[in-house]
């Protein structure tokens, strides 16, 4: 049990840090005035990222689940913000942009699962 909680902190770690990094840079390059923009990218770029790594370590799974831990549950998980995605929406509500809460909802999840099953497809 403490190898796993290890390896899943190690790879969460890891993911938080680049999913920080993400959301800086796309403020940076991108803008500063959405920061939205980070998390839909570390969103959708994790969604692929667990996509390929799922398909790669399917063979595997049965034998052994530390990389498991370590890169799906862990580094995607720390990549990806489901809370940041919610309350960005909340802020968007509150502040009178529904039709955009709305596009940023439909648009995320569709790109999710597309960016999925394209990981999938690919591995």
């Amino acid at each position: 049990m403490f190898k796993d909680l290890l390896l899943v902190g190690l790879g969460g770690g890891v993911g938080s840090m680049l999913r920080f990094l993400t959301i800086r840079l796309s403020a940076r390059f991108i803008s500063s005035d959405w920061t939205l923009i980070g998390t839909f990218i570390a969103n959708i770029v994790g969604c692929f990222i667990i996509g390929i790594l799922v398909g790669w370590l399917l063979p595997f799974m049965g034998k052994s689940q530390n990389l498991s831990l370590l890169l799906v549950t862990g580094f995607c998980g720390g990549y990806t913000t489901f809370s940041a995605f919610a309350f960005e929406n909340v802020q968007l509500l509150q502040s009178g942009h529904t039709l955009f809460s709305i596009l940023y909802i439909i648009s995320s999840i569709t790109m999710g699962l597309l960016a999925v099953w394209g990981g999938l497809k690919l591995s």
